[in-house]
């Protein structure tokens, strides 16, 4: 499918097709293609046909049926859709049915979005390469030996695969972001707070966001309008009002603005990836930004302090998966000289949970426990705060910064998976954004060794709108 949110909205005026027609035809490729990249881990075509359904009832009828009428649209396996399997991709929610919707997919419906199905990812979220899912990894359309990038990796290969037009993902440290980069699509992070969490599987609270993958900056911007705003069932969404991203992104013009180049970033920028950042820089310059080097003194301590600070909320968000209440239960009883209830709990995790995820809950509760909590937590919430700090410093100074979304583009599928460490550095440059909470977002700016590479632009709390401007502006010039 090569459809864009606004390609469908005029062919439903024109009569061209109907909701039901493009859903079909979404669902139909969507089946055919999934195998080659394992993007899907379900379709749920009674829903999707429903609701495109419902799309064409309204416009027969005259009514307006949303911004999103007849989109099909794919939702990342961590973001609750009532009726319809969530498995966040790990044993433990194999077979969880949730029993409402979060609030991001109810806004989507209510705009006329069709959800076609639920995307791969790494288990629970936790992940830079798709390959920790139980139900086996994610390919990358753009080269099938690649991995797709994580955690969002199946959101990001599905719509650049084609089989969605746009999708939803989850970004942590920079799961929407770097599989964008990977993929060569639009991924955005969006300020924390602006976009409701209530019905987001839980990874860790003060650092996750929902968020749009599509194939150009206008999608991105549409459904992230829809999503965003306050909602009384999240006590952290913000009440700040919401602009209409998409609608003035050609009449704004970019000359003069003050562009950031975070010298600690280009430091480690090399090779291919590197040229094609520096390109990106210069052909900002052509259009009339001013481009200067700017300092974030404590970028070397953010790899750190993400890994304490987001492994903590982790373990502390995991402890609710017991095998009492919902998800799965172990059906080894324990020795017969065992606690049984211990047993149970041991046997139900150990099972259940995957390889990564258990060394995120180790790391976690270590630097929880007594004795360690001031050493390693505290500390690196001290230290995430002058992370903070050095982009209320530079925002002073200019009015966005560009930079790398990650130091490579993707990387082979099992090159990285037994070298944890190696994993979490392909985070290095997305982590910084995620820890201070203003809004990120990754455009394809060209190729390294033929595989997509991403430009950052990162902008000042709730200045989505700045950084669509110059996003547009860069992908349209």
């Amino acid at each position: 499918m090569t459809h864009t949110i606004t390609s469908i909205r005029e062919a439903l005026r024109a009569k061209r097709f109907s909701a039901v027609e493009v859903t079909r035809e979404a669902l139909d490729f969507a089946e055919r293609e999934n195998p080659k990249t394992n993007a899907y881990l379900m379709l749920c075509p009674e829903r999707a046909l429903a609701a495109a359904a419902e799309v064409d009832r309204r416009l027969a009828a005259g009514e307006e049926a949303g911004a999103l009428a007849g989109v099909p649209i794919a939702v990342k396996d961590v973001i609750l859709t009532k009726g319809v399997r969530t498995t966040c991709a790990s044993k433990m929610l194999e077979n969880y049915i949730p029993p409402y919707d979060a609030t991001a997919v109810e806004r989507i419906e209510a705009a006329g979005g069709v959800i076609i199905g639920k995307t791969n990812c790494d288990e629970f979220a936790m992940g830079s390469s798709n390959e920790n899912s139980y139900f086996g990894p994610v390919r990358n359309p753009a080269a099938l030996d690649r991995v797709p990038g994580g955690s969002s990796g199946g959101s990001a290969a599905v719509v650049a695969q084609g089989t969605a037009v746009v999708s939803l993902g989850s970004d942590t440290g920079g799961s929407i972001r770097q599989p964008a980069s990977f993929c060569g699509v639009v991924g955005v992070t969006p300020t924390y707070g602006r976009v409701s969490r209530y019905g987001l599987v839980a990874f860790a609270s003060s650092l996750d966001h929902i968020g749009p993958f599509a194939r150009n900056v206008k999608d991105s911007a549409t459904l992230l309008g829809v999503m965003a705003g306050h909602d009384p069932m999240d006590s952290t969404s913000a009440a700040a009002s919401v602009p209409d991203y998409a609608a003035h992104l050609d009449q704004n013009d970019v000359r003069g603005m003050k562009i950031g180049l975070p010298v600690e970033y280009m430091k480690h920028a090399t090779g291919e990836t590197a040229d094609r950042i520096y390109e990106a820089i210069d052909k900002l310059r052509a259009m009339g930004c001013d481009v200067r080097d700017v300092s974030l003194p404590n970028t070397d301590y953010a790899i750190a302090t993400y890994y304490v600070i987001c492994t903590a909320e982790a373990s502390s968000n995991l402890a609710r998966y017991d095998g009492v209440r919902y998800g799965y239960r172990s059906a080894d009883p324990g020795d017969a000289d065992s606690n049984k209830l211990f047993a149970m709990y041991r046997n139900t995790r150990g099972e259940s949970f995957g390889a990564e995820v258990k060394r995120r809950i180790m790391l976690g509760t270590y630097v929880l426990s007594h004795g360690y909590y001031d050493a390693y937590y505290l500390k690196a919430q001290k230290i995430r705060a002058l992370i903070a700090r050095d982009f209320t410093n530079a925002f002073q100074s200019v009015d966005a910064l560009v930079a790398p979304v990650s130091p490579f583009p993707a990387f082979r599928l099992g090159e990285k998976v037994n070298d944890p460490v190696s994993m979490y550095l392909s985070d290095i440059y997305t982590i910084t954004g995620s820890l201070a909470g203003i809004p990120c977002m990754s455009v394809p700016c060209g190729t390294d060794s033929g595989l997509p590479v991403g430009l950052q632009i990162l902008c000042n709390h709730f200045e989505e709108q700045k950084m669509f401007r110059l996003a547009h502006a860069f992908e349209t010039s």
